[in-house]
């Protein structure tokens, strides 16, 4: 190991000790960082005296009590613009990524002069966007992915990009970081989709948690990200943040309370608030949006370029060591889906294990078995079901087939009706992570040697 990062590694070792001691203390191997960080016990501290040192009301005021919470929610707000070089953004308070996402489905100017392009990596938030753009009489498509490694087609996304000239209004969404195999997908195709006379939203979710994200070098329209997932605490925190030169392309279908700056009921009429306040529906979160700045002045203090070589760090002791399970005939124990190395992907693992037969082993008797070691991971399709589809190849004459002959339906329904397995298992690493918890996984992996599916006792009817 090189001396930079024996040092990265004896300091955030220390900062696990300090800020998580709940890990070592339990005995557990927390491999769920994607779908949700774990607080520092310092944010704890910090919010709680803050709740305790003074009365805070209602921002929609100007007493007393309605003026502090609002100085706290500017500064919280001002912080999360600082963090990602956003000056040129409006900062819009949400309850998650999704409520950002759902902000752009339901403005954006989707109609039969529209186009939505989104690509098959993508969480089901951004899928559903093109309800409202086929519901508004917009049309869409999906731009897919390469089998091999789960990138992004480029020559077909270049095509996609370079149609639809006569739309007048365009949007283009993808994920900087895949939330289901932790590929990272260029940044550069912002500026190519501004080119070509698109509006781009970013899902950033996924990506900010361990990767810098700045907005004076890329510049998304709309980029949807969620807090939680970067520093644990608070939950039921996301925002959306808007560029400046694009707020008023979000049409406001309806008004609510905080949105308005004035409304009447005995004419139809009303005046929207300008900037962020004209989308943030409703009293926000007055007493934890403060306790964001404790979470980014925290995430400063550690450095998020040592939060990235970290996790580059653990990703490749982590993949190295995953690619040579194998059993004694030989037939590889794990498949990882994705890269195989470090360049083009973040700390998330989607993988499934397989018998000596070259059987696989069915996703949620793995979730079982770990759950039994203490083992936290995430199983199933993670709400992005094209990553599933292009890694069992489920063609789209399948999924038609199975949506057109019935009014309702479920996931195991679904793999009744194909007769074939879905899902995987994602391992996902955070900073506290160690290699001590990865070699657990590894040992836990191993469990499975030259052991075939039958032997686990596993009920035959999962394995269509």
């Amino acid at each position: 190991m090189q001396r930079d990062a024996i040092r990265l590694e004896s300091f955030f070792n220390k900062v696990r000790e300090k800020e998580y001691p709940a890990l070592n203390k339990s005995g557990h191997v927390y491999l769920d960082y994607t779908g949700g960080n774990i607080h520092p016990a310092c944010l704890l501290e910090m919010h709680q005296k803050f709740l305790q040192n003074a009365v805070y009301g209602n921002p929609h005021s100007t007493n007393p009590s309605s003026q502090l919470s609002e100085k706290f929610i500017n500064e919280a707000r001002q912080s999360v613009l600082d963090f990602f070089n956003a000056h040129d953004y409006h900062c819009v308070f949400t309850p998650n990524a999704t409520g950002a996402l759902q902000i752009v489905g339901e403005c954006y100017p989707f109609s039969s002069n529209s186009h939505f392009l989104f690509t098959s990596d993508n969480h089901n938030s951004v899928n559903g966007i093109r309800e409202y753009s086929q519901n508004n009489g917009g049309s869409y498509s999906c731009c897919t992915l390469n089998y091999e490694d789960l990138t992004i087609n480029t020559a077909e996304l270049n095509n996609q990009l370079s149609a639809h000239y006569n739309k007048e209004n365009k949007l283009f969404a993808y994920p900087a970081q895949s939330n289901a195999s932790g590929v990272r997908h260029s940044l550069e195709w912002i500026k190519k989709a501004h080119d070509q006379g698109w509006d781009v939203l970013l899902d950033a979710a996924a990506f900010v948690p361990t990767s810098k994200l700045d907005l004076t070098v890329f510049d998304p329209d709309f980029v949807s990200l969620s807090f939680y997932k970067i520093f644990g605490y608070p939950t039921g925190i996301g925002c959306l943040l808007v560029k400046k030169s694009k707020i008023n392309k979000l049409v406001k279908r309806w008004f609510a309370g905080g949105t308005v700056a004035l409304s009447a009921v005995g004419h139809n009429g009303h005046f929207l608030k300008s900037g962020h306040e004209r989308l943030e529906n409703g009293t926000v979160s007055y007493l934890t949006i403060p306790a964001i700045t404790n979470g980014l002045n925290f995430i400063s203090a550690i450095g998020i370029e040592n939060i990235t070589y970290r996790i580059k760090d653990l990703s490749e002791f982590f993949i190295t060591r995953l690619l040579t399970l194998k059993h004694t005939n030989g037939v590889p124990m794990i498949k990882l889906y994705g890269p195989t190395n470090t360049e083009n992907r973040g700390g998330t693992f989607l993988i499934n294990f397989f018998d000596p037969d070259e059987q696989q082993y069915p996703f949620n008797d793995i979730e079982q078995m770990a759950n039994s070691e203490n083992i936290s991971l995430r199983t199933g399709c993670f709400c992005n079901p094209g990553i599933d589809e292009m890694n069992y190849r489920i063609s789209e004459i399948q999924l038609k087939k199975y949506f057109t002959s019935r009014s309702d339906g479920d996931y195991d329904d679904m793999i009744d009706f194909l007769g074939t397995m879905r899902g995987a298992v994602r391992v996902s690493i955070g900073f506290p992570t160690t290699r001590s918890d990865l070699d657990k996984f590894l040992r836990f992996a191993k469990t499975k040697l030259d052991r075939t599916v039958s032997q686990n006792n596993t009920s035959p009817s999962r394995l269509l």
